[in-house]
């Protein structure tokens, strides 16, 4: 899917700066996008415009002074997306963008001096692209991500952060994304608790062989594409990062009974297996020394429960075979848990606890 940035309409997060217009002009009081230097999936255009793609890639400056101004901007002026921020290390809240008219934002920086900013888009890849121009400020300057390690998260809406955040807009109202919360999912939460990076490679209701309530795209089908869309163009450039581990949390949409509409067949567990050895053998392409990590389902009960289980054992078992000299393939089974978020999805403090329950084990693998 192509996306024409011009004529580029402009969305900016305006803090009535107290710095004067000649100020903004110079170039150490504005910050293009070309200069930013982003975490997680993205495409940098020609023109200097940054196209954030992936749940909870972000970026990171520092400015003096008490406030700053982001110019962002949607393809499409009929939608609406969100941005988050972080203030100095404090979570502040979620920025809707909104397509077809120009908006100010304001945020105001609490306390005079230096200060670091942190800009994460909020909703996943399929959710549509931000376009970010630049950024004005006093004193600019662009952050690098800290040189730790890094895990990446490749999952569904659970690792998306979807419906975890009806805060701003209560469930079953507004749009899906509406209560897109990639801040605090629990890969996120996991890094910042282990001091570690991480990027999101997720989709919502996609699995390894079939999504919630169809038979596809896959997980396998779409993780190559820059913007997990199976029928985009763009391919992603996997050298841009090395991740220390590689988790994958997919089995609960392959487990789905659907919407009760579309024809679903039973649970296939020949086809899920093969299809989840591929995927590895496709990560291990990319990341030959990378460690894997399987997740299995915290939303899944029952014999639903035991079944992926059992085939994520199968599977390590059949890839550990297969390479013997390689780092072994782990295991990690969630407790059950009862969601209290938007359409059976963990919420924000549900997060929390399958962050908690998870660092332990990334603790020993990072």
């Amino acid at each position: 899917m192509n996306y024409n940035c011009k004529p580029f309409l402009i969305l900016y997060i305006s803090c009535f700066s107290f710095f004067s217009s000649s100020s903004i002009a110079a170039s150490k009081d504005t910050l293009n996008a070309i200069s930013l230097r982003p975490c997680g999936r993205y495409f940098q255009y020609p023109n200097g415009n940054l196209e954030l793609i992936s749940s909870g890639v972000h970026f990171g400056f520092r400015f003096t002074g008490q406030y700053c101004s982001v110019f962002a901007a949607l393809s499409d002026p009929a939608v609406h997306n969100y941005l988050q921020y972080t203030v100095d290390g404090i979570y502040y809240r979620r920025i809707k963008i909104s397509g077809n008219t120009s908006r100010s934002y304001n945020i105001a920086i609490p306390g005079k001096g230096e200060h670091t900013i942190w800009i994460y888009k909020a909703t996943e890849a399929t959710t549509g692209p931000i376009f970010i121009q630049k950024i004005v400020g006093h004193q600019m300057s662009a952050l690098k991500v800290p040189d730790k390690p890094l895990i990446e998260f490749i999952g569904n809406s659970i690792t998306c952060g979807a419906q975890a955040d009806p805060s701003e807009v209560p469930c079953g109202m507004g749009e899906y994304h509406d209560q897109h919360n990639a801040f605090y999912a629990y890969g996120p939460r996991v890094a910042r608790m282990l001091n570690v990076n991480f990027i999101l490679s997720s989709v919502s209701g996609i699995g390894i062989y079939r999504t919630w309530n169809t038979s596809g795209p896959s997980m396998p089908q779409v993780y190559e594409k820059t913007d997990f869309l199976v029928n985009s163009k763009r391919s992603w450039n996997f050298k841009t990062y090395t991740p220390r581990v590689v988790s994958i949390a997919l089995g609960t949409n392959d487990l789905s009974d659907g919407d009760g509409r579309t024809m679903r067949l039973p649970f296939d567990s020949a086809v899920f297996v093969n299809n989840y050895v591929r995927f590895i053998e496709l990560i291990k392409s990319k990341y030959p020394n990378t460690r894997i990590a399987l997740l299995s389902s915290p939303m899944l009960n029952g014999k639903k429960r035991t079944t992926l289980q059992n085939c994520l054992t199968i599977v390590k078992a059949l890839i550990d075979k297969k390479h013997p000299s390689n780092k072994k393939i782990v295991l990690f089974f969630f407790k059950p848990m009862t969601a209290r978020g938007c359409g059976g999805h963990p919420n924000v403090e549900d997060h929390e606890i399958l962050a908690k329950e998870l660092a332990p084990f990334f603790k020993t693998l990072i």
